[in-house]
């Protein structure tokens, strides 16, 4: 094993002791360093990043060669304390903008429509119960979806109405309350369940026909299907994503606060920790992706400037 191997063992070990999650890091820095070894070159050097990030096959409008220039990056600061030749290579040069995706905003007829088609669409022994509850739960707690995917039996708490949402994105754990009429669907689908006598070979609280664990690409294929079968968002260039209901979910409680009056950003801390952001600066972002949040938001600008100015 090389200083390079043995650096990146010690580097990844590293970074997930501190609570990092490294999905890009553990994908492409293995690369990296067999291309290295591939290439006879031991040390990291900011020519090397850069004809390892722009080999032929990453495409040039895309983001891949940035974010191999950010693992690599990372990485060599560690490196850059085991061997001084160390080249860090430096912020900006393979840079990209981030494109958000505007979301899909479900309404309230979309979400009932793709709980009916569910229903009536798919498998009655249990697929038809697992995927009607799993948008309704989606759109109601806005969780991700390898957070309901990962969700087990042991994590709702039935007497407290809550859910324990553990070690998802950032490795953070949460707990997410849930109204009444959201836990009687969760105590419906679970009586289904059991009134099925199926086999269960996992803990998992949403089930395959077969009882098991569901798979997210089965569930995003099911729920694209189910999405074209209703016609919903059949007339926008990119077709709905099964994580815009975690954006409505968002947008949803944004437009209700406003309506009511409330104090937004003094209660966006709140929705930052609900929703499992870092922090509330990622949170801010959904004020941008509804033009009825945007009016909303103008117009609680413009009526507290109204406000001073009468006051001065």
């Amino acid at each position: 094993m090389n200083a390079l191997q043995r650096g990146l063992d010690d580097y990844l070990q590293l970074r997930r002791a501190m609570g990092y999650q490294l999905a890009e890091a553990h994908r492409l820095l293995p690369r990296f360093v067999s291309w290295m070894d591939h290439t006879g070159q031991h040390t990291i050097s900011i020519a090397a990043a850069l004809e390892w990030c722009q080999l032929p096959e990453a495409d040039p409008g895309s983001t891949v060669w940035s974010k191999r220039m950010t693992a690599v990056r990372g990485f060599a600061r560690f490196m850059a304390g085991r061997d001084p030749d160390t080249q860090i290579p430096p912020v900006g040069l393979l840079p990209h903008r981030r494109h958000w995706r505007t979301p899909y905003i479900y309404s309230a007829d979309d979400v009932a429509s793709l709980m009916r088609q569910a229903t009536n669409s798919l498998d009655p022994r249990l697929p038809a119960r697992t995927y009607a509850t799993a948008i309704g739960l989606l759109t109601a707690a806005g969780l991700r979806v390898g957070e309901l995917i990962n969700l087990n039996r042991g994590d709702v708490d039935w007497q407290h109405a809550t859910l324990l949402i553990r070690e998802s994105k950032f490795a953070k754990t949460r707990i997410v309350p849930l109204t009444d009429t959201t836990m009687s669907a969760l105590q419906d689908y679970t009586a289904f369940q059991d009134a099925l006598h199926a086999p269960t070979k996992t803990s998992a609280f949403f089930l395959t026909i077969t009882g098991k664990r569901l798979i997210y690409t089965t569930v995003s294929t099911t729920f694209r299907m189910l999405c074209t079968q209703t016609a919903i968002g059949a007339q926008r260039q990119r077709p709905p994503r099964l994580h815009d209901l975690r954006h409505t979910f968002a947008v949803n409680t944004l437009v209700r606060w406003y309506r009511q009056g409330l104090n937004v950003h003094a209660k966006m801390p709140y929705l930052s920790a609900y929703l499992g952001h870092r922090d509330p600066t990622s949170t801010y972002w959904y004020l941008s992706a509804a033009p009825e949040l945007l009016a909303l938001a103008a117009d609680r600008i413009e009526d507290t400037t109204s406000i001073k100015e009468q006051q001065s």
